[in-house]
């Protein structure tokens, strides 16, 4: 059995999470618990020229920044950070005295890797342990992968890494890249391997692994509650449960379960990570989990579509994560279809100089029925649902920028849809260019009522009366009023999504007068 040891990554991978904010105390009980677990590897965040040192964020801006945290006994533990090649000047490390970090991750794609080995070599130097860790590996060919083994052997790191960093390995995959470093790299360097879990298989492959007959030390990254980016990784406290039941380890669990306990569940809360369908699909199609987070965080595509549209992605945007590139992606994927705009005359008569009422799903069109539906009788107004159908007046137009809603109504309603060229349908009163409706406030870019809103400024609506247009609760059960609508997202998007709602209220309120006809609870009309 080879000689099997634990890297624990969540101050570190866990910190994509909550933006590395663990706080200074938490960080301290993180690393402490760990170091009692007897877990032999610790990972206590990034090392980095990019940011400016806060105390309460694992990310260093020099390894003496760390010395405070640090346990008075390391109990034979080591104590390492993370250099992301290119965010980090060798010349800033003083020599390894053996009271801050011990060793140093180097991270680097295919592209960098003989200048990232070069800066391995610089801190291998200055005395530190240094463990190469060749992301994306499976972005490598095989001859690829032998030539960089052969660089590794040269520079003798400590460890060498096989990189899962869009969890799509299967045990092929796996077992392919394990048997080309076993059978190559230096027996004297450790095979580490780091997973992430968006096909559920980090603890099988972690299992394999250890199965494996092998001459080399190895190590294998896990974090605590499996805290990562995304679908998160493997879990420190079952792959620990299991080395203990199955080749006599001696770990401790308690202390890794009052971590979970007293810290990570609050943050888990905030904004949850683990398995999702988006994650799913994009370790499906290889590419970087950012680009499930964006299109995640639009809440506008079904499965289908989102399943489509990463396979859209070029090819050569799919390793390293391009913002501007998926947000171009996504809005012509969203503008595919042909518009439709035969009743546009007919409608642009109707909304020029007169008033509309807008009636969005929030919880507010129920609690506060009676007033929007003594509100509509009085008033002349031209009544718009948005993304439903609200059942307790007659509706004139229900606008729909979504397709799952859209899919939601019955057919019966389609006559009186007005329907963004995203939604591929073809018995609408109305399909209308999708980009022309778009906003620059990133949050609320294509939300539908702000999108409503646009197009009725277009045709020239007179005023605009908004009910049940209440914002977002970071509990999306209070979203809306009729829960089945209610999606998951992290507090921190909601919030995004509330600002980015008053901003452009305010813009449109210089347009066209805008009045509430319920009251809103997050948004300022």
């Amino acid at each position: 059995m080879a000689n099997i040891k634990v890297l624990d990554c969540t101050l570190r991978d866990g910190g994509y999470c909550n933006e590395w904010r663990f706080g200074a105390d938490n960080i301290r009980t993180i690393i402490e618990g760990l170091t009692e677990s007897g877990v032999e590897l610790i990972e206590c965040g990034f090392l980095t020229n990019r940011v400016s040192y806060d105390p309460d964020v694992s990310r260093f801006t020099c390894v003496d920044q760390i010395k405070p945290f640090l346990s008075v006994s390391r109990s034979n533990r080591q104590y390492v950070c993370m250099v992301n090649y290119g965010e980090y000047d060798p010349e800033d490390l003083p020599e390894c005295d053996g009271t801050s970090f011990d060793g140093i991750r180097v991270a680097f794609h295919k592209k960098d890797a003989a200048p990232a080995l070069e800066l391995c070599r610089k801190i291998q130097e200055k005395g530190y342990k240094v463990y190469v860790q060749a992301m994306v590996s499976l972005s490598y060919s095989d001859e690829e992968y032998l030539d960089l083994i052969r660089c590794v052997n040269r520079l003798q790191p400590t460890g060498f890494y096989i990189v899962d960093s869009f969890g799509v390995m299967k045990r092929n995959d796996l077992t392919r890249l394990f048997f080309l470093v076993e059978h190559n790299l230096d027996r004297s360097i450790a095979i580490g391997f780091h997973s992430h879990n968006n096909m559920q298989l980090s603890f099988s492959n972690a299992q394999a692994l250890v199965d494996m007959h092998t001459q080399h030390e190895l190590i294998l990254d896990a974090s605590i509650f499996g805290m990562g980016r995304g679908a998160g990784n493997l879990n420190t406290e079952l792959f620990v449960e299991y080395l203990n039941d199955n080749i006599d380890a001696n770990y401790s669990l308690k202390p890794l379960l009052s971590v979970i306990d007293e810290i990570l569940v609050g943050f888990y809360r905030q904004n949850y990570w683990g398995y999702s369908l988006p994650n799913y699909l994009s370790a499906k199609h290889n590419v970087h989990p950012n680009y499930a987070k964006y299109l995640d965080g639009k809440k506008t595509l079904t499965v289908e579509a989102m399943d489509e549209l990463f396979s859209l992605i070029d090819e050569n945007k799919r390793v390293i994560f391009d913002k501007a590139y998926i947000e171009w992606l996504y809005t012509q994927y969203m503008s595919k279809n042909e518009v439709q705009p035969a009743h546009l005359s007919e409608l642009k008569k109707q909304i020029a100089g007169n008033s509309v009422l807008l009636i969005a799903p929030g919880p507010s069109s129920i609690e506060e029925r009676d007033r929007i539906v003594r509100f509509a009788n009085q008033m002349q107004v031209i009544t718009i649902s948005i993304n439903f159908d609200y059942t307790q007046l007659p509706i004139d137009y229900i606008f729909v920028s979504n397709l799952r809603r859209f899919r939601e109504l019955h057919a019966d309603k389609h006559g009186k849809c007005i329907v963004t060229s995203n939604i591929p349908a073809v018995d609408v009163y109305l399909q209308t260019k999708y980009a022309d409706l778009l906003n620059d406030e990133e949050a609320v870019r294509d939300n539908a009522g702000m999108m409503l809103i646009r197009f009725l400024i277009l045709l020239g609506a007179k005023k605009l009366y908004i009910a049940g247009m209440d914002g977002y609760s970071v509990d999306p059960m209070q979203n809306y009023a009729d829960q089945k609508m209610a999606f998951y997202t992290q507090r921190a998007i909601m919030e995004s999504m509330n600002d980015g709602m008053n901003a452009m209220l305010r813009r449109f309120s210089e347009q066209i007068e805008i009045e509430s006809v319920t009251q809103p609870r997050f948004l300022t009309v």
